[in-house]
C-alpha cells in the first residue's frame, strides 16, 4: 500500500450538512408523490409496443421508455447530477410484482407466476411454508421459498473506463457469435443501454437550460457539472470526479431497472481509487474534496429511499485484497468509512473486508467502526471468506478475491454472479420437531408431513434419530431447491434485466440475461437457520434420551408438547446439559455434524445450470420470526423464544465467556459455508476498549471466524429507548446482518436484541 490511511475527520463540512438536511426535506416531500415510472411502463408495454411479435423487442422498449420519461431531479447546491426515489408508490418494476398496479401484468409478472407455478406444482412446499386450507399460520412456519431477486454488484467499472458507448460495442460485436435468441437479448441491451445516454443527455440539457439565470457562483458549478456530464457516462472518465459522477448516473439506471433489496455497489473504493490516485498526484483533488463527494454520493443514496426501508441494505464492501493477493486498502477505503458513520444514516452499509496482510492501521480503522461507527459495522476475514468460497474448485481465487457482501451479507463474485442468491429462509430446527412429533407442529397441530407418522418413542437408537431427521432434512430442502429453478426459469422468460446482464461477466459474450445462463456464476443462495439452536437439541436427545436415560422418549415429547408446564426438574436439568459455545468438545461437534448434514445436502444438488445452492448464514430479522414458529426444544428452549443469531452460540450457552465461546464458533468447519457464515457479538461498552475489542477481533479472525459484527450500545439505553420512542429517533443497532434504527424495529426484534447475551469479559 502507498499510501496511508489519512484522516479526514469525524464531522461533515458546512455544505455537506446543509444538504444532509435538504435531502431529508426532499425525500419527505417525495413519499407524499408518486413516481410515475409505472404508468410509463405499463403504458408503454400495453400500447406503443403491445404489437411488437417479439416478447424480448417488447420488453426492452417498454423499460426503455420509462426510464427515457424518468423526470430530471436537479437539486441546489449539488455535487453530483441526477436522483430517482423509491419506495414511493409507482417505483416498483413493470415484470416484477406488477400485478398490484395493473391486472393485465399477471401473466408477465415474474414474481405473480412464480408464486402460482410453486402452488400448482409444489403443494407439499406450500403447507411446510405454513399455508394450510388458504390460511397462513406463521406458528407452523418451515420454509419461506420466496426466491426474492438481487443482493448481487454489477461492473459499472466498464461503464467508468469505456462509457456506455464502449460496452454498446461490445454488444454489437458479439452479435453475430449468437444464436438467435442471443441476438433478440443483445438487441434489448442495446436498446436499454441508448436509453441510458438519452436519459442522461436529458440532465446535461436542463443543466443548460438553467445556466442563463444562474447567479455567478452557482454558474460555474453548473458549467463544472455540464462538462462533465457531456463526457460521462457516454464516454470513460478521466477523473474522480468524472468517474463519481459516472457511477451515480449509471447505478441509478441500473438500479431503476432493479430495485430489489441487497442489490449494492459492493467493491467501490477499489473501482475509484486509482482515479483519485492519480488526481491526488497531479493536485486535481485532495482527501477533503473526496470526501465531501463521498458524503454526497451517500446522501443521494438515503435520499432515494426517502430516509426509510432500513432493511433494503445496499452495501459497499471496503478494503480487501486484489486480484493477485496483494492488500487493496486505500485512502478511500477509510473515507467510505468516515463519511457513513459522521452521516448517521443506514444506505449505504459501508462493510470492512479484512486482507491477510492487513496493515495494522486497517485494524484500528475496524476497531473505531465497531466501537463508534453506531452499531453499523461488519468486518469479514478475506482469508476465511476466500478459502470457503475456493473450497469446492467450482470459483477460482482470482475471481473469489473480488468477492463483495450482497445486502446483509451474501457472498458472491462482484459483478459475476446471477442474481438468485436470496430465496427464503429455513426453519432447520422445525424439521427435528416435525420428525419427533409424528410430523405434526406443536404449536399449531397441523399436520405438515402428511406421510409422516414416526415419533420420537420410535427410534431406538439415537443414529436411527439422526438418520431419519438427516432424511427429511435432504428432502425438504431439495423441494425449495427445485422452486429455485421454477423461479429462475420463469425470472429469465419474463424478467429479463438487459441493463444489469450488460455489466456482469459473460453474459454479452453469452447473449443470455442473468438468470438464463447468461452469468458467469449462475449460484443460488438461501439461508438455513437456527443451526446453533439444532445442534444443542440433538445434543440434548443423544445425551438425556439414549445416553443418561434421564428422561424417557414419551415422556420428554409429553414434556415438549406442554412447554414444560409442570416439568421443571426435567427442564432445570435439560438447560443444565453442555451446549455448543461452552467449549464442551462433543455439545461443539453435534453442532458441527448438524452443519455438515445441511452443507451436504446444499452440495450435492445441482441447479437447473449445474451450478451449486449456496449456505448464506444470517439471520435478518428472522430470529423472533423462526423461534415463533418453534415449539419448546429438547435443550430446554421455551416455545416461542428467539433462535441464535447466525453461527453465534445461542445466548443462554454463552455462560463461560466470549473467548469461549468464539473458540467453539470457530471450531466449526466453516468453510462450508460459501456463501458466507456472520455471528454476532454484542459487547458491553465498557468492555469494549480499543485494545481488547482489537484482541477479539485478531483472535476471531485467527481461529477462523468469518464475519463479526456486533452492537456496543448498552441495555439500559435500548430499554429506555423502547419505553421512550421519541427520545431516540435516531438510535442505530445491528439487528441481522443489517443495521437499523431501533425505534422503528417491531417489539419482538427489540426485545431479542436487548435479551442478547452482552459480553463484558471471561468471568463465568
Amino acid at each position: 500500500m502507498n499510501h496511508h490511511l489519512h484522516h479526514t475527520g469525524s464531522g461533515l463540512s458546512t455544505r455537506s450538512l446543509r444538504f444532509l438536511e435538504q435531502a431529508r426535506g426532499r425525500a419527505e416531500q417525495a413519499t407524499h408523490g408518486e413516481s410515475p415510472k409505472m404508468r410509463n411502463w405499463t403504458e408503454a408495454f400495453w400500447g406503443q409496443f403491445q404489437i411488437e411479435p417479439s416478447l424480448r423487442r417488447r420488453q426492452a422498449l417498454a423499460f426503455a421508455h420509462a426510464l427515457r420519461h424518468e423526470p430530471v431531479v436537479i437539486h441546489d447546491e449539488q455535487l453530483l447530477v441526477g436522483q430517482i426515489y423509491q419506495g414511493i408508490p409507482g417505483s416498483e418494476s413493470g415484470d416484477f410484482g406488477s400485478v398490484s398496479f395493473d391486472p393485465r401484468w399477471r401473466e408477465f409478472d415474474a414474481s405473480a407466476v412464480f408464486t402460482e407455478r410453486i402452488k400448482h406444482e409444489m403443494p407439499d412446499l406450500v403447507r411446510l411454508n405454513g399455508w394450510e386450507d388458504g390460511n397462513h399460520d406463521p406458528s407452523a412456519w418451515l420454509t419461506s421459498p420466496s426466491c426474492c431477486p438481487g443482493h448481487i454488484g454489477w461492473h459499472y467499472d466498464w461503464i467508468m473506463q469505456n462509457g456506455v458507448t464502449g460496452l454498446l460495442g461490445r454488444v454489437a460485436a458479439s452479435r453475430p457469435g449468437c444464436d438467435s435468441d442471443g441476438q433478440k437479448f443483445l438487441d434489448g441491451m442495446r436498446i436499454v443501454l441508448e436509453a441510458l445516454l438519452d436519459w442522461a443527455d436529458r440532465h446535461v440539457n436542463e443543466l443548460e437550460r438553467r445556466l442563463p439565470d444562474a447567479p455567478p457562483a452557482r454558474r460555474e458549478a453548473l458549467l463544472e457539472q455540464i462538462a462533465i456530464c457531456r463526457r460521462v457516462p457516454r464516454h470513460g472518465a478521466r477523473t474522480f470526479r468524472e468517474a463519481v459522477q459516472s457511477f451515480h448516473l449509471s447505478y441509478l439506471a441500473t438500479i431503476f431497472e432493479n430495485p430489489q433489496g441487497g442489490n449494492g455497489p459492493g467493491r467501490l473504493d477499489y473501482y475509484l481509487w486509482p482515479y483519485l490516485e492519480r488526481d491526488l498526484a497531479e493536485g486535481l483533488e485532495t482527501l477533503t474534496s473526496a470526501r465531501e463527494r463521498i458524503d454526497e454520493l451517500f446522501i443521494r443514496f438515503h435520499e432515494r429511499l426517502c430516509f426509510r426501508a432500513d432493511w433494503w441494505v445496499e452495501t459497499i464492501a471496503v478494503g480487501g485484497t486484489y486480484p493477485d493477493g496483494h492488500c487493496a486498502v486505500n485512502p478511500l477505503s477509510r473515507i467510505m468509512i468516515e463519511s457513513i458513520g459522521a452521516l448517521k444514516i443506514s444506505h449505504p452499509s459501508v462493510y470492512i473486508r479484512m486482507p491477510e496482510n492487513a496493515p495494522e492501521e486497517w485494524w484500528d480503522v475496524a476497531v473505531r467502526d465497531l466501537r463508534e461507527g453506531g452499531n453499523r459495522a461488519q468486518v469479514v476475514s478475506d482469508r476465511a471468506v476466500i478459502s470457503a468460497m475456493t473450497r469446492d474448485g467450482d470459483i477460482p481465487e482470482v475471481d473469489a478475491r473480488m468477492y463483495m457482501c450482497g445486502g446483509c451479507m451474501e457472498i458472491s463474485p462482484h459483478g459475476m454472479n446471477g442474481d438468485l442468491l436470496f430465496t427464503g429462509f429455513f426453519n432447520t430446527t422445525k424439521v427435528l420437531e416435525l420428525v419427533m412429533n409424528g410430523g405434526v407442529c406443536l404449536n399449531s397441530g397441523h399436520r405438515l408431513l402428511p406421510d409422516w407418522n414416526r415419533t420420537l418413542a420410535d427410534f431406538a437408537t439415537f443414529e436411527e434419530l439422526y438418520a431419519a431427521f438427516e432424511g427429511e432434512l435432504r428432502r425438504i430442502l431439495e423441494m425449495t431447491f427445485r422452486a429455485m429453478d421454477i423461479a429462475s426459469e420463469e425470472y429469465a422468460r419474463l424478467r429479463p434485466r438487459f441493463l444489469i446482464s450488460s455489466q456482469i461477466d459473460d453474459c454479452i459474450a453469452r447473449g443470455r440475461g442473468i438468470n438464463a445462463g447468461g452469468a458467469r456464476y449462475e449460484d443460488y443462495g438461501s439461508t438455513p437457520l437456527g443451526i446453533p439452536n439444532l445442534g444443542d437439541s440433538l445434543f440434548a436427545l443423544q445425551q438425556a434420551v439414549y445416553e443418561q436415560r434421564f428422561v424417557s422418549p414419551d415422556d420428554l415429547l409429553a414434556a415438549l408438547r406442554r412447554n414444560y408446564l409442570g416439568d421443571e426438574l426435567l427442564h432445570a436439568r435439560l438447560l443444565a446439559l453442555p451446549k455448543f459455545g461452552q467449549g464442551h468438545a462433543e455439545a461443539d461437534a453435534m453442532t458441527n455434524r448438524v452443519l455438515c448434514s445441511v452443507c451436504d445436502t446444499y452440495d450435492s444438488y445441482r441447479n437447473r445450470f449445474g451450478r451449486r445452492i449456496k449456505p448464506m448464514i444470517m439471520t435478518f430479522t428472522m430470529a423472533p420470526v423462526t423461534g415463533h414458529a418453534l415449539g419448546a426444544t429438547p435443550d430446554g428452549r421455551r416455545a416461542g423464544a428467539p433462535i441464535a443469531q447466525g453461527m453465534t452460540p445461542q445466548s443462554m450457552a454463552m455462560t463461560r465467556g466470549l473467548t469461549t465461546a468464539i473458540s467453539s464458533a470457530n471450531a466449526l468447519d466453516l468453510t462450508r459455508f460459501s456463501g458466507g457464515a456472520s455471528s454476532m457479538w454484542d459487547l458491553n461498552p465498557d468492555y469494549a476498549t480499543p485494545s481488547t475489542l482489537k484482541s477479539i477481533l485478531k483472535a476471531f479472525f485467527t481461529t477462523g471466524g468469518q464475519m463479526f459484527q456486533g452492537n456496543t450500545t448498552d441495555v439500559s439505553t435500548l430499554v429506555k429507548a423502547k419505553a421512550a420512542p421519541g427520545e431516540y429517533p435516531h438510535l442505530m443497532v445491528r439487528i441481522g446482518g443489517f443495521s437499523g434504527l431501533f425505534v422503528t424495529c417491531s417489539p419482538e426484534v427489540q426485545n431479542e436484541i436487548i435479551n442478547r447475551r452482552r459480553h463484558q469479559g471471561d468471568e463465568g
